[in-house]
């Protein structure tokens, strides 16, 4: 489950305004100006961008991820921030000392549903709230459309839900999982949709996108992604796509 900085910084302008801004803005109420929040797998920390506009200038972020690469730029761009290097498998490790929130960005997804039910039984016991964005949908429209489009999602879709490292993944039906594991274990739950709408202006990210989605679809056996990939990639410049994401907030019912 590796990215590399190059990659979150592309990506990060997209995400910023797919996500769902009255549910981000529900997120920050949640927790008081001096709060403590922590974020999985926080990269580069643009979970901590995503909050910035929002004015929670008092927050203490403790960012937690694998990679101690990403991890250094974002002490370079947080430097009062807490920096955590742990494996996000070891749910029971989570420091959750004096937390508030936990947030998460495209990582849900990647996770198996056994994972999420051990977080959220963590989260219920520490009454913390949990917001998670920008979790794949399995949903993909391209302009100009191809007659492989379709077969290719499926590949993809398919590849989504196996083994990322830790277990076989929720992949496209991570939203309405951990919705209904995070609901069984006593929170209220609300789902937002936060697609990405991908234009020229968008290039670059659309290069790399499209040629993550044909190894994808290579590596499940699809016969046509690399024809795909090409067909795709021929024409950039006039490629517009929408990909599905879901954006999640649960909320502890003794805090509602």
């Amino acid at each position: 489950m590796a990215f590399s900085a190059e990659w979150l910084e592309l990506r990060e302008p997209v995400d910023l305004a797919a996500r769902d801004d009255a549910l981000l803005s529900r997120a920050a109420a949640c927790v008081d100006q001096d709060a403590v929040v922590l974020d999985l797998g926080s990269g580069t920390g643009s979970m901590a961008r995503a909050f910035s506009h929002k004015a929670h200038v008092g927050w203490t972020w403790r960012f937690v991820d694998a990679d101690t690469a990403l991890l250094k730029v974002a002490h370079a761009r947080y430097p009062g921030a807490e920096y955590i290097t742990m494996n996000l498998r070891d749910i029971d490790e989570l420091p959750l000392e004096s937390v508030a929130l936990v947030t998460a960005s495209a990582l849900l997804d990647l996770m198996p549903a056994d994972w999420m039910a051990r977080l959220a039984a963590r989260l219920m016991q520490a009454n913390i709230p949990f917001y998670a964005a920008l979790n794949y949908d399995g949903v993909m429209a391209w302009m100009p459309p191809l007659e492989t489009d379709a077969a290719i999602t499926d590949a993809f879709n398919q590849h989504q839900q196996t083994d990322k490292g830790i277990g076989p993944a929720m992949g496209p039906r991570s939203g309405q999982l951990a919705a209904e594991i995070l609901t069984e274990h006593g929170f209220d739950v609300t789902l937002a949709n936060s697609p990405w709408r991908l234009d020229a202006a968008h290039a670059d990210l659309q290069r790399q996108l499209v040629a993550g989605i044909g190894e994808a679809a290579q590596d499940i056996g699809n016969p046509v992604a690399l024809q795909w990939v090409q067909q795709r990639q021929a024409d950039m410049a006039q490629s517009r796509a929408v990909i599905g994401h879901t954006d999640l907030l649960a909320i502890p019912r003794e805090m509602n």
